[in-house]
């Protein structure tokens, strides 16, 4: 999906992983999951992720990034890099979050990418179950959306675990560099609807 607009907190006693952005805003922290760790966006991240956008499988949806991602400036939007859980500093993805803070509207949006490698272990359900918990419980969140491109059948299977609903189609949401476009599809879901994690 194309970036428009990442569970628990840290806990207590739990080390911090390298590679957290002194940048990022000052009361987000590591959010872990049972398996993945989402870690607030920093300069260690930039090459892997830089690597992870341009797999064919990832651009297919999010498309080629513009000069100077993912270091460009989004202050709209708060980003995490993707690590699992035992598995060092490597980086499998990203995930970010934006927030409409009028009270009357007030929510918040999801976007997220995984490495193609690490696709079918139910990696991607987690992440985006972690950082939605993470905007529920710490955030106070009441309502979060998605929007995958309406024909992405797996990310919509994964939110639809999680317990996002589709609420309908947005027509020519996406407009590409090459003329196309494409529908997108809304999603969202209310704090009681949330799945989370077993156990987490």
């Amino acid at each position: 999906m194309q970036p428009v607009t990442p569970t628990r907190a840290r806990r207590p006693g739990r080390p911090c992983l390298v590679g957290v952005s002194q940048s990022c805003r000052a009361e987000e922290g590591v959010v872990e999951g049972p398996r993945v760790f989402l870690v607030p966006f920093g300069l260690p991240h930039v090459r892997a992720l830089e690597r992870i956008r341009v797999i064919p499988a990832v651009a297919r949806w999010w498309g080629l990034p513009e000069p100077g991602w993912p270091m460009s400036d989004d202050p709209d939007s708060v980003r995490f890099a993707v690590l699992l859980r035992g598995g060092g500093d490597a980086v499998w993805g990203m995930v970010q979050y934006s927030e409409e803070n009028d009270p009357v509207y007030r929510h918040a949006g999801i976007d997220v990418f995984l490495d193609p490698a690490v696709h079918g272990r139910g990696l991607g359900r987690e992440v985006v179950a972690v950082l939605a918990a993470h905007l529920v419980d710490d955030r106070r969140h009441r309502r979060l959306v998605i929007d995958p491109a309406v024909d992405n059948v797996r990310a919509i299977a994964c939110y639809e675990a999680v317990g996002f609903r589709r609420v309908g189609v947005m027509r020519a949401y996406e407009h590409w560099p090459d003329g196309t476009e494409r529908d997108g599809l809304l999603m969202d879901l209310l704090a009681a609807e949330l799945v989370r994690c077993a156990g987490w």
